[in-house]
C-alpha cells in the first residue's frame, strides 16, 4: 500500500464511521478552552474536567485571572498534574493576555506560543478548534496513532510527526483529523494492549499488518 492509499483508506474509514469527533475538554469560550487545554498536559480531559467549573466561575474572564496571585488559585486545580507550574502558566498567561493582546486570544502559532503554558500543540488546538484553521496538535495518541497506522515514518518528534500529517492530510480537514486520531488513540489505539481485534482500521495499519496480525488472529 503506497502512502497516498493508506492516508485515503484511513481518511475514508473515519469520515464514514467518525463523521462527528471534537475535543472532550468542557468549554465556552475561547479563553475558557485555552486554560483547559493548559491544564490538560499530561493530564487526563476527564481530569481537567472536573476542576474547571469552579475555576472559571471564579475568573470567567482573562482580566479577573491576571489580578489573582499562586495562592488564590492553586487550590481551584490542585488535583491536576503539575499544579504548581500551572498555575503559574495560567496567571502569567492570563496577564499577557490582558496586557498584549487586550484580553484576546490570539488567532495565529506565533503569538499563542508567546503565551506562559502555550507550546505548539495548545497553539495547534485553538486555531484549529477555535478559529477552524488547518493545524495538526501533536499530542500523545496522535504521535502514537499516526506511527502504528503508518501514516508517518520516523518521525522522532511531535514537530515531524505534525509537518508530516499536515503535508499529506487535506487543508480542510485538519481540525477534525486531529479528534480522529485523538479519539481513536484514546478509545482503541491505546498505548498497551491496542484493541486491534474490534479496530476498524486493520486493513491500512502498517503496526497490525507487519507486527500484530499474527498475534491477534493466531
Amino acid at each position: 500500500m503506497t502512502k497516498k492509499e493508506r492516508y485515503k483508506s484511513v481518511i475514508e474509514w473515519f469520515q464514514k464511521n467518525m463523521p462527528v469527533a471534537e475535543t472532550e475538554l468542557h468549554y465556552g469560550n475561547p479563553y475558557e478552552l485555552l486554560v483547559a487545554v493548559i491544564l490538560s498536559a499530561q493530564c487526563t480531559d476527564k481530569r481537567v474536567n472536573l476542576v474547571t467549573p469552579a475555576l472559571f466561575e471564579r475568573y470567567p474572564e482573562p482580566e479577573l485571572l491576571a489580578k489573582a496571585t499562586f495562592e488564590d488559585v492553586e487550590p481551584y486545580i490542585r488535583s491536576v498534574t503539575f499544579a504548581n507550574n500551572k498555575t503559574r502558566h495560567l496567571i502569567g498567561m492570563a496577564q499577557m493576555l490582558v496586557d498584549k493582546f487586550k484580553g484576546v486570544v490570539p488567532d495565529n502559532i506565533e503569538e499563542l506560543v508567546e503565551l506562559p503554558g502555550v507550546g505548539r500543540k495548545t497553539a495547534n488546538v485553538i486555531i484549529s478548534v477555535v478559529y477552524g484553521k488547518p493545524g495538526m496538535a501533536v499530542d500523545t495518541h496522535v504521535f502514537r496513532v499516526s506511527e502504528r497506522l503508518g501514516l508517518t515514518v520516523m518521525a522522532t518528534t511531535p514537530l515531524q510527526a505534525e509537518q508530516q500529517l499536515v503535508a499529506n492530510i487535506p487543508a480542510e480537514l485538519l481540525p477534525i483529523a486531529h479528534h480522529w486520531l485523538i479519539l481513536h488513540g484514546r478509545y482503541v489505539c491505546v498505548a498497551r494492549n491496542p484493541k486491534c481485534k474490534e479496530c476498524g482500521l486493520k486493513p491500512f495499519c502498517k503496526f497490525y499488518q507487519t507486527d500484530m496480525r499474527f498475534l491477534v488472529e493466531g
